[in-house]
């Protein structure tokens, strides 16, 4: 599979079939690594606040993390995105303790580890580099720090490059990424923003290790360097920088810890009470999020319940065709809801052609066969995301169908559109 598709996930699904071998393939086994990745991933948030800022800064920010809600919807995924996440906070935990003496060799091969593991789960994890570059920068590093960082770096770096390399041979993968427009930034804007104000209370002053040389660099470099990224080929999504998180969280963190201690100099027993308040608060404030990222809807491909209409919907003996071939990805999941129906547009199987999804047959073949039929099941992407007909394979079945067929049932679920088509009595 590798081969032709997602070899840039590779280290990620092989982790996952350890792991179905293990426990077994349930939807527990899916998604508890990334639940508990995004808790060692607020872990690392608390501890590096709690060392940079005091207690309630770090326990503030570890919350805070939890509570964001793009982290609440990654960790209920299967993805790796939660666990890239966790992997940075470790990483990012290292290089703090290397910065504040504590420089053994041992902590330098788990920090290039980190980083290396990271950058195979999803390579753009190694926007990680530049982040702690500028903290070390900022905080004046010595030179034996920038020695070590410098080989360590470079050896994590030059172990993913052949992954870096060969994933470019599947760019197509991210063609549906569209081209980066103002609208886009918007949230950037506003994360940078609340950063900037977090990093501002905490007075930054070059040459010291604060809250500000940390969570600023890994909120803010991330993110203007997909935006680069971006403008070269469209690359933004959110989720490929969701560890830049974990910076937001630090300096959220050092917010509401300056609140405290601006309470507690004139009310001590009140300021006990403002973390707890503000937890609260956020938690009514995001509520109406919380549950929606937690039903179905949120979820805007749903292969599964795509199938099961293929299924109420099918008569035995009928035709059935995808646009764009990609989207047999529904049969491949649910192949027990395709029993009886004849995929007339595939000349060879997954299988015998050693691909993920199959070979389709030239147009004319197309549109022959699908003049032969007389119910036409099609399987497609719902209105709101198909994206224009471009490939001549499908832009012949299109004309076919609008030609030669009506639609006598339409049903739409989630991401996914399945049509049913009579041939018109005056084209037979």
């Amino acid at each position: 599979m590798l081969g032709n598709v997602d070899v840039v996930h590779g280290c990620y699904y092989l982790l996952m079939h350890a792991l179905f071998e293990s426990f077994g393939p349930s939807t527990t086994t899916l998604r508890l690594p990334s639940v508990l990745a995004t808790a060692v991933a607020a872990a690392c948030v608390g501890i590096i606040g709690h060392r940079l800022a005091g207690m309630w800064a770090g326990l503030a920010g570890g919350m805070a993390f939890g509570l964001l809600p793009a982290v609440q919807f990654y960790l209920q995924e299967g993805r790796p995105y939660a666990l890239v996440a966790a992997g940075t906070g470790i990483s990012t935990l290292l290089l703090v303790t290397l910065l504040q003496g504590r420089g053994r060799t041992a902590r330098w091969a788990a920090y290039g580890g980190t980083v290396l593991l990271s950058g195979l789960l999803n390579w753009l994890s190694l926007l990680i580099l530049p982040a702690h570059l500028a903290t070390l920068l900022w905080a004046r590093a010595g030179r034996g720090v920038w020695q070590r960082w410098t080989a360590t770096s470079a050896v994590a770096l030059a172990c993913v490059l052949p992954l870096v390399l060969f994933s470019r041979s599947q760019s197509v993968q991210v063609s549906w990424i569209p081209p980066l427009t103002w609208h886009m930034l918007i949230g950037p804007a506003v994360l940078l923003a609340i950063g900037g104000v977090g990093a501002l209370l905490d007075r930054p002053r070059a040459g010291r290790l604060s809250v500000a040389t940390v969570g600023l660099p890994l909120l803010a470099v991330p993110q203007i360097s997909l935006i680069g990224l971006s403008l070269i080929q469209p690359l933004f999504v959110d989720r490929y920088v969701l560890f830049s998180l974990l910076g937001l969280a630090l300096l959220i963190g050092t917010l509401i810890g300056a609140a405290i201690r601006a309470v507690g100099s004139r009310y001590p027993r009140a300021s006990l009470w403002v973390l707890p308040a503000v937890i609260v608060v956020a938690m009514v404030a995001l509520l109406p999020q919380s549950l929606a990222k937690r039903s179905p809807s949120s979820r805007v491909d749903d292969v599964l319940a795509a199938a099961s209409e293929v299924r109420r919907m099918k008569e035995t003996g009928n035709a059935v065709l995808f646009i764009p071939a990609a989207r047999r990805d529904t049969e491949s999941v649910s192949p027990s809801a395709f029993s009886g129906l004849r995929d007339i547009a595939l000349a060879q199987s997954p299988e015998k052609s050693g691909t993920l999804k199959g070979v389709e047959a030239s147009p004319e073949r197309i549109r022959a066969a699908m003049l032969g039929q007389r119910r036409i099941l099609l399987v497609t992407d719902a209105t709101q995301v198909a994206r224009p007909v471009a490939a001549q394979r499908d832009k012949t079945k299109t004309s076919v169908l609008k030609k030669y067929f009506r639609a006598v049932a339409d049903e739409q679920v989630r991401g996914r559109r399945v049509t049913v088509y009579e041939r018109l009595p005056s084209a037979r």
